[in-house]
């Protein structure tokens, strides 16, 4: 596994980040027991979740996690554990969003699920217009200074909005946002316009999340004539809309004798200030490509050809002005 700092920050975490969305409705607790292990053992040190993750049982997803770590054998100590908050946890007032009070409230409750006394990095997992960033700020310097946060991160945010975040951090000569969480993957690529250009200004780390599109670049068509696996919903539409760039982009992977989901992978770990891919398996035996990704480097000519099959976009305004 190979190492790097996020973003601007001191903290080393591995290039790939597990993540545990799947942890309690697909998964069941024993399994995911068993992927964290796996992901120990190949190196992974960096894991994320969230307060709502759960499903019906919001919150249910941060106790697996939890009672892993109370399963002792250094799991907590050996891991940079990445949590957000922002979504409703309840039906009365101020159980969700960014306010002060539900930044304290939401933190103490992640703290008790996860059985641990601090979060590495705490993510805001949407943007909130109607509190200011002075507030969140005190908010988040309180729990600083009591050890329950060591860095902040932001989810889903438009490159002004980190520029806002950090112009009002730098006023309280704050460290501010170290990460970007964004949907980032070959088949969508809008956040080259303005967040990463604005990621790298700031020195944001950005840790993509759906990396392989939800599958659809992960040998889905090449599953589906195998009948291992078929596409319902809206996943079923959007690959009508591109059968033909995913047909294309499997060949590709074909031609260079590496599967399609490792092939992602490599090409996002080669963008500009990307940090760590979020993968979510829902097996331990899921976690051996994902890893084979990371040693695998991408040629110019490769990253032309997917450059052709998937067109990106130039940073901003170039894209949309003279």
């Amino acid at each position: 596994m190979e190492f790097t700092h996020l973003g601007r920050s001191g903290l080393t975490v591995s290039r790939l980040c597990l993540g545990t969305m799947n942890f309690g409705p697909q998964t069941p607790e024993p399994e995911a027991h068993a992927i964290m292990d796996t992901a120990h053992d190949v190196g992974i040190n960096f894991f994320d979740t969230a307060n709502a993750y759960g499903g019906d049982r919001k919150g249910h997803t941060e106790e697996i996690v939890g009672n892993w770590f109370a399963s002792g054998g250094g799991r907590r100590e050996r891991t940079v554990i990445a949590t957000k908050l922002y979504g409703n946890m309840g039906s009365w007032p101020n159980e969700g969003k960014l306010s002060a009070l539900n930044i304290r409230r939401a933190l103490d409750a992640s703290l008790r699920r996860l059985q641990t006394d601090y979060i590495d990095l705490y993510q805001f997992h949407h943007v909130d217009r109607a509190t200011p960033w002075e507030e969140i700020w005190q908010a988040v310097d309180v729990a600083v200074q009591q050890g329950k946060i060591l860095y902040s991160g932001s989810s889903n945010f438009a490159g002004w909005h980190i520029a806002q975040a950090q112009a009002a951090a730098e006023r309280r000569h704050y460290l501010g946002l170290v990460s970007e969480q964004s949907l980032y993957n070959l088949m969508s690529r809008t956040i080259e316009l303005e967040v990463i250009p604005a990621a790298a200004h700031y020195g944001l780390g950005i840790i993509p999340w759906s990396p392989l599109h939800g599958g659809l670049l992960g040998g889905v068509l090449r599953k589906e004539n195998e009948g291992v696996r078929r596409v319902q919903g809206r996943a079923k539409q959007t690959l009508a809309e591109h059968r033909d760039q995913v047909q294309a982009y499997e060949n590709l992977a074909a031609e260079k004798g590496v599967e399609p989901g490792e092939l992602a992978l490599a090409w996002l770990l080669s963008r500009p200030a990307v940090t760590a891919p979020i993968i979510g398996p829902r097996v331990a035996d899921q976690l051996g490509s994902a890893v084979r990704a990371v040693e695998l480097t991408l040629a110019p000519d490769t990253l032309d050809e997917l450059d052709a099959i998937f067109p990106g976009h130039r940073t901003a305004p170039e894209d949309y002005a003279w």
